[in-house]
């Protein structure tokens, strides 16, 4: 198993991943993307995507229509996305994903986060470097020949494949993403869900205290509700 799977393996047990949070989340990921191709999924690859990753959390219909009709109001119409950059206590470099309606107040909130649990907010480009932006889908492994999907995937860009609970998880560069789609689409693959992540390319163990002190900070940054996503280069994080 290669990189994909251990930073999976460790994304898997992380506590904010499997809070309340994950349908505001969701939420904002469909505004976002109404807004990019507009409110039919099947013209816009992209809510598709995110319609699909609805579904897996459980999210109740409703809450994708309500979140799919919000994205038309006008108080959406500052709705963007914003990549934070900085350093925790210990020399961990954080990259943060936000989506906000207000860029004035989430710099100012992640400023202060950093700022109270002796981290620093960086410039941007200070550590995005650091980890490869990559893509990754599961779909349905039953009834796939998987050693011939691989073969035929590593033509649409696929680094990693294996497979996690009778699914099959695969990853690819970041902008192999729209191909992938449409491979999986056209030969019928059902796709249970997709998205993105950062994968660092150089971790740091930190010993349980050092641990401790960087989880301050961590914890004050995933509770924010601009934030979507936090990477970091923990080992095994």
């Amino acid at each position: 198993m290669g990189r994909a799977f251990e930073f999976r393996k460790g994304r898997k047990m992380k506590r904010w991943a499997t809070m309340a949070k994950t349908f505001t989340r969701i939420g904002k990921d469909i505004v976002m993307a109404v807004k990019e191709g507009g409110p039919n999924p099947e013209a816009n690859s992209r809510l598709r995507a995110v319609i699909q990753n609805a579904k897996a959390a459980n999210m109740p219909k409703e809450n994708v229509e309500r979140a799919i009709k919000k994205a038309t109001d006008k108080d959406t119409a500052n709705f963007k996305e914003v990549l934070f950059e900085g350093y925790g206590p210990h020399g961990i470099a954080i990259l943060i994903e936000t989506a906000t309606d207000n860029n004035n107040r989430t710099v100012a909130n992640i400023r202060s986060y950093f700022n109270k649990c002796n981290g620093t907010l960086g410039t941007q480009g200070s550590v995005e470097f650091m980890f490869d932006h990559i893509c990754n889908f599961t779909v349905k492994g039953e009834g796939l020949d998987i050693e011939e999907l691989e073969l035929e995937l590593i033509d649409y860009g696929a680094e990693e494949l294996f497979e996690e609970e009778g699914n099959l998880v695969v990853y690819a560069p970041f902008e192999s993403f729209g191909q992938m789609q449409k491979y999986f689409e056209e030969n019928n693959i059902e796709i249970i869900s997709s998205g993105f992540d950062r994968i660092p390319q150089v971790t740091k163990e930190l010993t349980e205290e050092q641990q401790a002190d960087l989880d301050k900070l961590l914890e004050k940054i995933e509770e924010d509700d601009d934030v979507q996503n936090v990477f970091t280069t923990i080992a095994n994080n």
